[in-house]
């Protein structure tokens, strides 16, 4: 048991999760997910993401989201993949920017349509116009445990980019298995070397389940002493451009499960749940997560979650 050790839990849902869905999810109901996410005790979440809008139509509405979102002290962090996207981010709002960068140039040339080279003769001049609004900026390195388009990615070319990010002034850095090609044990080496390297700067850990790895993987990151993870609520979320890609860990079964072993995450159980029915109901259908479907250990909870919201789309 871990009593008392919190864990940091980003909300991505609302970006990686809503990205990949094919029919346009209505502005309202984007925003009436991210109001029940807040109210359920998220206090950071990457709320949108500001790219073109015939690379990912879902996005289309960046500005109206940012604009309609309630703070309540939840910070919000749209994704943005160069200049052009931080400057319509910060005119709308954010409260920081999260730059992606992939760490082979087949993935970025997919995801983003550049070179790594290319992202990164932009990065300074993002992070300086950042620095203009007062703003923080976290640097996410895309398929930094494995690329879906060369296989195997040479731990060096992360570091370099984490390092890259470093120079340029990131407050932190996400390591991004946007593939779901990692195992523990990739985990652990990556981790391991991750942190001699670059030991002041915080980071998150994202990771997808294509591989059904996921969860194993966020268990052995907790051993290494990993405290702050991205994962979306229902288990929505892929990346466009990776074949085949499955969601994110689902918010409420890592909730569950930390909360359980005993570290504190601050997150009401129960009104995730409600918030991944109420999703699960827009989307018309079933969602990965498993504990939306089972609920919590009481089974008094369980009663009354079913009460309240029936599960249409479980059989």
């Amino acid at each position: 048991m871990k009593p008392g050790i919190r864990i940091q839990i980003r909300e991505v849902a609302p970006r990686d999760g809503f990205q990949s869905w094919p029919e346009f999810i209505p502005t309202a109901k984007k925003l009436e997910i991210v109001r029940m996410l807040i109210e359920a005790g998220i206090t950071e979440m990457e709320t949108t993401s500001f790219v073109h809008p015939k690379a990912i139509p879902q996005m289309r509405d960046a500005a109206a989201v940012m604009a309609g979102v309630p703070r309540n002290g939840c910070v919000h962090c749209p994704l943005v993949p160069n200049r052009k996207g931080a400057e319509l981010a910060l005119n709308s709002g954010a409260d920081k920017l999260v730059v992606v960068i992939s760490a082979t140039d087949a993935h970025n040339l997919a995801n983003v349509r550049r070179t790594v080279a290319a992202s990164l003769h932009d990065l300074q001049s993002i992070f300086d116009l950042a620095r203009e609004c007062g703003k923080p900026v976290m640097g996410a390195i895309a398929v930094a445990f494995g690329c879906p388009y060369q296989g195997d990615v040479p731990e060096d070319d992360v570091y370099r980019l984490a390092d890259a990010y470093v120079c340029a002034g990131a407050s932190s850095l996400i390591l991004a298995d946007t593939t779901g090609m990692a195992t523990p044990t990739r985990i652990v080496h990556l981790l391991s070397g991750f942190a001699n390297r670059f030991s002041q700067i915080p980071y998150s850990l994202h990771l997808h389940n294509n591989r059904g790895t996921a969860m194993a993987n966020l268990y052995a990151a907790l051993d290494l002493g990993a405290s702050t993870f991205d994962t979306a609520l229902g288990g929505i979320g892929g990346c466009p451009n990776v074949p085949h890609a499955a969601g994110n860990l689902a918010t409420e079964d890592v909730v569950f499960m930390l909360e359980d072993m005993g570290y504190s995450t601050g997150i009401d159980l129960m009104k995730l749940i409600l918030a991944a029915r109420y999703l699960e109901s827009i989307l018309g259908k079933t969602l990965p997560g498993q504990v939306m479907k089972s609920g919590p250990r009481d089974p008094k909870q369980v009663e009354a979650l079913n009460a309240l919201v029936p599960l249409p789309f479980c059989t």
